[in-house]
């Protein structure tokens, strides 16, 4: 039986990491903001739909506005309960986004398998956090 993660407030994502093999990541994120979980099939496509989610939510605001070549539409998001709501098969993790300052972003992360929280400046740093706790993940696996 799976356990269930509630989200509570805009700020939290709940990152569900499916597979990470040779670099590509796949999954699913989750938001009370969001109808049903969003999912992404490389990290490029995780970091992309995770903007425009932030952006569609208008929280945290955007310091700077970003620069497109075309413009895009906005939809309209609905608040739903998540019940579908699940643990990733290589990891899960619960991202805290506080700001987004310098084309970037700000906040908090908590591995939910390794039960480790570690704040990030920035989405590179961010992205090393996840990668380093998969590649533990991994060699947690193997043995």
């Amino acid at each position: 039986m799976q356990s269930q993660i509630h989200i509570d407030g805009r700020r939290a994502m709940l990152v569900c990491v499916d597979s990470s093999e040779k670099g590509v990541w796949t999954g699913r994120y989750y938001n009370s903001s969001l109808k049903k979980g969003e999912s992404f099939r490389s990290l490029v496509d995780f970091l992309m739909k995770m903007e425009k989610t932030l952006d569609q939510m208008h929280f945290p605001q955007s310091f700077s506005a970003v620069r497109r070549f075309t413009q895009e539409e906005e939809t309209e998001l609905i608040g739903a309960s998540n019940e579908e709501c699940q643990t990733g098969k290589a990891a899960t993790f619960l991202i805290r986004i506080l700001f987004r300052q310098n084309a970037s972003w700000q906040g908090s992360i908590l591995w939910l398998e390794g039960k480790r929280e570690e704040s990030f400046r920035s989405v590179l740093e961010l992205i090393f956090l996840m990668n380093d706790a998969l590649n533990a993940q991994k060699s947690a696996e193997k043995k």
